[in-house]
């Protein structure tokens, strides 16, 4: 019987060039707000609202440093995030 080490790495999808660019974004602002409307994030990176939530939901499933949740629709979904 063989054992895995506990430093054995896990198989983890990488993100996208999008959901890099959504992730660095949150980021660099998590400390300044904790709610992010997918319509505002997707003003800033020149992104449409859709496909922000639609990866925001990739980046929510992923181990990235940060804590994902979709929080209220009102306008555009609206995501709080912690560090």
């Amino acid at each position: 019987m063989s054992a895995t080490p506990a430093s054995a790495s896990v198989n983890v999808p990488a993100l996208s060039e999008k959901q890099e660019r959504i992730l660095a974004y949150l980021h660099e602002h998590v400390d300044e707000q904790t709610y992010f409307k997918s319509r505002l994030i997707g003003d800033e990176l020149d992104l449409s609202a859709k496909e922000v939530g639609t990866n925001m939901t990739a980046i929510q499933n992923s181990e990235v440093g940060l804590d994902v949740e979709k929080w209220g629709y009102s306008s555009s979904t609206t995501w709080k995030v912690t560090a």
